[in-house]
């Protein structure tokens, strides 16, 4: 079970034993209050979220955000500034970082100190055929990422992706 989610209704967190998937449930469009809950909440369980990784739907969800702040314009350059690269919350800065790779539904608050690479197999390099004057190589290697503390990063799911 994941400690720090905020799920649509009818959502459900795996039970983190290995038999079992998160169940989805209905989306919802994604909301400043939900993020401040997770990140709160992640802060609570001992972790320093430093990254929010969204993808590019809910990126520009967040660039919407409107905090406490007022936005100002830099008319000297004739610039508009319409994205948020950094949300600062009660509990630290996070990197808006958007992902074209995860689920668009997803947006995940993690403090990377707790994540890392681990590797059943290190890379190697094999020679394969030749074509002409091209040489061809296989790069193989296992690999997976280890999450070294749940409770340390978070996730706001079942967000609205259109």
């Amino acid at each position: 079970m994941f400690s720090n989610d905020s799920l649509g209704s009818g959502g459900a967190s795996p039970t983190g034993d290995g038999t079992d998937a998160r169940t989805d449930g209905t989306q919802r469009a994604f909301t400043e209050d939900q993020l401040k809950t997770v990140i709160k909440s992640v802060w609570n369980a001992g972790g320093n979220p430093s990254i929010l990784m969204v993808g590019p739907f809910n990126k520009q969800k967040v660039s919407g955000f409107t905090g406490g702040s007022t936005r100002f314009d830099a008319s000297e350059d004739k610039t508009l500034y319409a994205s948020i690269d950094v949300y600062s919350s009660d509990f630290g800065d996070l990197e808006v970082v958007p992902n074209r790779f995860s689920r668009d539904r997803d947006a995940w608050v993690l403090d990377m100190d707790y994540w890392s690479v681990g590797f059943l197999r290190d890379f190697t390099m094999h020679e394969l055929s030749k074509t002409g004057d091209s040489e061809k190589r296989q790069l193989l290697v296992e690999l997976t990422l280890i999450s070294r503390n749940e409770g340390a990063s978070g996730l706001v799911a079942d967000l609205t992706t259109s």
